[in-house]
């Protein structure tokens, strides 16, 4: 992708103290205030009492002292890692039995590795899914104690964060999703099992279709019949790690089935139930501040109101999952996977001209859901229409190699269960 430069822009301004008095506050009543108060004043207010905590957790990347403090600044898109830790709590160890309790089941892995690319104007959103069973080379980290951990030629991703250890894991899956993708990935923020599920408690869970009964007794536990499913908590983080009870029980298939889940997340957070409602949002930016651990770009709050801000009013059809295409590993076929880099380079270009673009469909994991009309006054986002183009698209979508599936949140998919 092309080199970031900085570039003017014009400064925001602060976030203004309310100038009533008491008395007017007496006339308006609290509830009043509360109601005209702006989602972005409420995670504002919350980000800037919370920073100091959020930034004493933050990890140092590589190539950060080039990072614009404005994301305005930044020419040609930003992109940030998203990783999902199974680093084993003591708050929650009780619920994961061998897990966390079995030595030789212990360490940390990078179990879900996203990156988030969001374009230039016009604005679009991409996740990129990468297998955590994709074997790469892992470039040489500096662990916790500060040695040198020497070049990987042959390694699945998700031992990165182990190979960083607590200090610099996350530093480490940067470096080696880096390497991979030859983008510039400015920003960077890790996520634990407990933190998953309290943020998915914190707006009210994610509605979940199932096709097709999702059965996995002997390794998450879960067990959901047809229907739609209200998840949170325990329930919520079953349904991102199952593998076993959805598609053809592939890592792949895994992937593509929590694409469901942050499809189905995204139409839950820009409706009105969410970025509409003050009080969910004060509770949101709390528990993420206090849940994720960010790299150190990431810890301005006016930073993080910005990406906030740059993301809300993307329409739905403009924000795609997909899926980091692969080969069968020939070392380990069934079991591993490696890059397919010829069609990755096709979806970079696209990226990186800023084009919409097209992908060839899910996994057997998942199953269209035939779209439920809502009503527009409701002010959910979830009414956009797919069909309709999206005013700031100038040209026909980038067709997208048959190997790189994926869906748009604007499209409701249900998972296929294999449990009859």
């Amino acid at each position: 992708m092309p080199r970031r430069v900085r570039r003017p822009i014009a400064g925001h301004g602060q976030l203004q103290r309310p100038r009533a008095g008491v008395e007017v506050l007496k006339l308006l009543g609290i509830a009043s205030v509360v109601v005209l108060i702006s989602a972005l004043s409420v995670v504002g207010y919350v980000l800037y009492d919370l920073s100091h905590t959020f930034t004493t957790k933050a990890v140092a990347l590589d190539g950060e002292e080039s990072v614009p403090p404005d994301l305005g600044a930044i020419e040609g898109g930003v992109n940030m890692l998203l990783v999902g830790s199974d680093v084993c709590e003591e708050d929650f160890k009780a619920q994961f039995g061998d897990r966390c309790s079995d030595p030789e089941s212990g360490g940390e892995r990078n179990d879900t590795n996203l990156v988030l690319h969001i374009s230039d104007s016009p604005r679009r959103v991409t996740v990129i899914t990468f297998p955590r069973d994709l074997m790469i080379p892992i470039p040489s980290c500096v662990d916790s104690d500060g040695n040198d951990t020497g070049d990987r030629a042959k390694e699945p991703l998700n031992d990165a964060i182990g190979i960083g250890g607590p200090k610099n894991g996350l530093a480490c899956v940067h470096r080696a999703i880096s390497s991979i993708s030859g983008l510039d990935i400015q920003f960077a923020a890790k996520v634990t099992w407990g933190g998953v599920m309290r943020i998915t408690d914190a707006i009210g869970g994610v509605d979940i279709c199932v096709a097709g009964r999702i059965s996995d007794p002997e390794n998450t536990g879960l067990d959901l019949g047809p229907g739609t499913h209200t998840l949170q908590g325990y329930e919520a983080l079953q349904f991102l790690r199952v593998r076993h009870g959805v598609g053809d029980e592939s890592d792949l298939s895994r992937g593509s089935n929590q694409q469901v889940y942050m499809s189905s997340l995204v139409r839950k957070m820009t409706s009105s139930q969410v970025f509409g409602n003050p009080g969910v949002l004060l509770k949101l930016a709390n528990t993420v501040m206090s849940n994720v651990t960010p790299s150190s770009t990431l810890t301005s709050p006016t930073l993080l109101v910005q990406i906030a801000l740059a993301m809300k009013d993307v329409p739905l059809d403009q924000v795609n999952f997909v899926n980091y295409p692969v080969f069968d590993d020939p070392d380990n076929p069934g079991v591993k996977v490696i890059p397919d880099h010829v069609s990755a380079d096709q979806l970079w270009a696209a990226l990186a001209a800023n084009q919409p673009i097209q992908v060839a469909g899910q996994r057997d994991a998942v199953v269209s859901e035939t779209p439920v009309p809502t009503d527009p006054a409701s002010g959910d986002a979830a009414a956009t229409d797919p069909a309709t183009p999206d005013p700031g698209t100038t040209s026909a979508p980038v067709e997208l190699p048959s190997n790189v599936s994926g869906q748009s949140a604007a499209q409701p998919t249900c998972s296929r269960g294999n449990g009859g």
